[in-house]
């Protein structure tokens, strides 16, 4: 990441303007034909004249809409479906790093092959390559109009932080928890159709409350009649693969969510149960409850 590093050292936050990330990295990252790969002759001033074109050139997004959202967690904990949600009620972008490191797995190549053994081993994609595919997709959305984003995914590095904390205002980062041994089975229940590219689970966690903590009960997410035959589990939701994958993630995110506690951005949000119970707590916290409700009311 050296290129990224000397280009976010050279801008601070206070000389970049929002709505800016994918244009400063697709300026540090280029695609080979193999895939992408840091291009080293990259120059510091033509970065930076590019850069502020985009900054003046970028239309001025609705306030209504300019919300620039992280969310963390834990694999399985949930952080797709509460994004999704939010991306609905909120109009904004919801861009989960997960999906377009999948898009690119389903591809062939060399560079597929290389990822599908570091996934299926439960190991950290390279922070270059999601760099890359992320600034694609900014970039993309950003020809279409769109204005804010809520990412799903990233940053799960503090290097990754730090890029996007010198490129884009986040204005949150809400950190999703979820009991250890309800995550574990949400992982191994989790099934996708593999005609309709459904997501369902088929665990059905209930956990008995003690002095410290509360019952927690999660139904199971089952499919329609029409998916059930049809039904599939990553080949990385393994037992062992979800532990070590828990394992790294623990690692390495825990300096990401001090990073953010500590510029007073970081919303810790321990989920109750499944989505009746923890989505109107999520809204409440998020003060988005009436939001929630008006909307609710004209649909």
């Amino acid at each position: 990441m050296a290129v990224s590093h000397r280009l976010f050292r050279l801008y601070s936050p206070a000389t970049t303007a929002k709505n800016t990330f994918s244009s400063f990295l697709i300026r540090s990252l280029s695609s080979s034909p193999s895939g992408p790969t840091l291009d080293p002759e990259i120059d510091l001033e033509e970065a930076r004249a590019q850069l502020e074109k985009s900054s003046s050139t970028s239309p001025t997004p609705s306030k209504d809409r300019n919300f620039h959202w992280v969310f963390l967690g834990c694999p399985g904990v949930g952080k797709g479906t509460y994004a999704s949600r939010l991306s609905s009620l909120l109009g904004v972008p919801h861009i989960a790093t997960g999906d377009l490191v999948r898009d690119e797995l389903s591809s062939s190549g060399l560079l597929s092959s290389q990822l599908k053994e570091l996934v299926n081993h439960g190991k950290l994609v390279p922070d270059e390559f999601i760099i890359s595919l992320l600034s694609k997709r900014l970039q993309a959305g950003k020809e279409k109009g769109e204005s804010g984003y809520i990412l799903d995914g990233f940053p799960r590095t503090v290097t990754q932080a730090e890029i996007l904390e010198g490129v884009t205002n986040v204005d949150l980062v809400i950190n999703l928890k979820l009991r250890e041994e309800a995550l574990l089975a949400k992982c191994l229940g989790r099934r996708i159709c593999s005609e309709c590219g459904g997501n369902y689970n088929v665990a059905c966690i209930d956990i008995k409350g003690d002095d410290v903590s509360p019952r927690m009960y999660m139904p199971p997410l089952l499919p329609p009649p029409n998916c059930e035959s049809k039904l599939i589990s990553r080949a990385d939701d393994t037992e062992e693969v979800v532990k070590e994958r828990l394992r790294i993630y623990n690692k390495m995110t825990q300096p990401v969510e001090e990073f953010y506690r500590k510029r007073g951005k970081l919303l810790e949000f321990e989920l109750p149960g499944g989505i009746p119970e923890s989505w109107p707590k999520l809204l409440r916290a998020l003060h988005l409850e009436d939001l929630y409700d008006k909307q609710s009311a004209i649909a």
